[in-house]
């Protein structure tokens, strides 16, 4: 019941802001605009499925935008050496995701087994990941790249976005996981007490490694999905995707002190979140102001979990 009465209370503020900004642009409710708002969102909504793995274990990974910068420039330099793209383009791929499960492993290691502060551990990573992105290209985009991989990000497919696509694929996949698989049910479980899971035979180190492994495979894909849109990986790309990660997770009811918290909740905060941003973008407010409006949506957001918590 709780989570219902959250999705809903979530679902009635989106319809409430669709209608308003409805109301204020006529080039709102269109369907090349919805459309436009789910391509717009498909990227950090995808990493906010990885990120609500981990709030739900009570811990948070800060390193997400930079690690999409790095498996981009990562990728896509692979796709411009001498090899022929059927090689080339499954080689990209699966080396941007095998760093981005080096990276989720090394941050669960880091925090289950020398017991460091996740927010210290992806705070650190976030750096590392952002300089190796800068090293590894000295400061200049990867261009000329083949126009078979701009399509993965900016094709259709029966008029529907391949990263649209995507987003719904990874979803409808960690809804599956969450609940209705064991694996889930540990996350939720180690989220609410980790030492009442610990005695109850959970290996509760392993799962959440295995969550933070999670979270950077989807970063990385996330940041192969960015840089195919660009049609360049851009060591700067990714920056303060954090903040609408975070944003999406939190606001769509997850709780940051664990335990509680549906994929469901993260597409409507994720929704919320981009429909926002698509509504000022209309009415043009600045992009400086809409930091200041989405900054103020994750503190509301904070405050009444903490009250629910109360």
């Amino acid at each position: 019941m709780k989570n219902l009465y959250q999705s809903f209370g979530i679902g009635f503020a989106l319809l409430v802001e669709i209608a308003i900004f409805s109301a204020l642009s006529p080039h709102f409710f269109t369907t090349d605009n919805l459309l436009n708002v789910m391509l717009q969102i498909s990227i950090t909504a995808i990493v906010a499925v990885g990120m609500t793995f981990v709030i739900l274990t009570a811990g948070i990974d800060l390193s997400v935008g930079s690690l999409m910068a790095f498996v981009g420039v990562v990728a896509t330099s692979m796709l411009k050496l001498d090899l022929r793209l059927e090689y080339a383009f499954p080689l990209a791929m699966l080396a941007g995701l095998l760093l981005g499960a080096a990276s989720g492993l090394i941050a669960g290691t880091l925090v289950t087994r020398f017991r460091i502060t996740p927010f210290i551990v992806t705070l650190a990573l976030m750096t590392i990941w952002r300089g190796l992105a800068f090293v590894y290209t000295e400061g200049r985009p990867v261009w000329e790249l083949p126009e078979a991989f701009a399509l993965l990000g900016n094709g259709r497919t029966l008029g529907i976005p391949n990263p649209t696509i995507v987003m719904i694929v990874v979803f409808v996949t960690a809804y599956v996981v969450l609940s209705h698989t064991r694996f889930g049910r540990y996350i939720y479980a180690i989220g609410g007490n980790p030492e009442a899971a610990r005695l109850a035979g959970i290996g509760v180190k392993r799962i959440v490694t295995q969550v933070y492994v999670v979270c950077g495979v989807l970063s990385a894909a996330s940041g192969i999905l960015l840089a195919s849109r660009m049609n360049s990986g851009q060591p700067n790309a990714g920056i303060m995707y954090e903040l609408d990660v975070i944003a999406a997770v939190v606001v769509g009811g997850t709780s940051l002190f664990g335990g509680r918290g549906t994929v469901t909740g993260t597409f409507l905060g994720s929704l919320l979140i981009g429909v926002l941003r698509n509504g000022l973008n209309l009415l043009n407010v600045g992009s400086y102001v809409q930091q200041v409006v989405v900054g103020v949506v994750i503190l509301l957001a904070v405050l009444l979990d903490q009250w629910k918590k109360r």
